[in-house]
C-alpha cells in the first residue's frame, strides 16, 4: 500500500515535469520559483529528469512487490534507499525555498515521497 502511495506521489511529480517540458507556467513550483516558464535549454534537462523520475517510479513499484523485479532485490532496495535520502534532503531544501508555492506544495510532496521510499525500502 505504501509503495502505491509513493508511486502516486512520484507520478504527480512526473506529470509536473511533463507540463514544464511542454512550457506551461508552473515554474514557481521548482528551482525556487526562478522561472515561471522554463527556458527551452532547461526543458532539455527536464527530459533527463523525467527519465530518472520514471526509473524511480519503477523502483518503488518493484520494491513494493507490485511489478516484477528488473534488478535483484538488494539492488532495488539500495536504489530505493538512495532515493529516500535524496527526497529527504530535497524536502529540507524545498522548505527553505524563496518560492511560497514550492515551499508549501513541493515540500510536503517531497517529504511524503521520502517517507514512502524509506518504508518501502526498509
Amino acid at each position: 500500500m505504501i509503495a502505491i502511495i509513493g508511486a502516486s506521489l512520484i507520478s504527480s511529480v512526473i506529470l509536473l515535469s511533463i507540463l514544464l517540458i511542454c512550457g506551461l507556467p508552473l515554474g514557481e513550483l521548482t528551482m525556487g520559483g526562478q522561472y515561471k516558464i522554463f527556458p527551452k535549454k532547461l526543458r532539455i534537462v527536464l527530459i533527463f529528469q523525467f527519465i530518472i523520475q520514471t526509473f524511480f517510479l519503477v523502483i518503488i513499484l518493484q520494491a513494493g512487490g507490485l511489478i516484477p523485479l528488473w534488478f535483484s532485490y538488494k539492488t532495488t532496495q539500495i536504489v530505493c534507499i538512495v532515493m529516500a535520502v535524496y527526497l529527504s534532503l530535497n524536502s529540507v531544501i524545498n522548505f527553505f525555498s524563496k518560492s511560497k508555492k514550492e515551499k508549501y506544495i513541493m515540500t510536503p510532496l517531497s517529504l511524503l515521497s521520502a517517507i514512502c521510499f524509506w518504508i518501502t525500502a526498509l
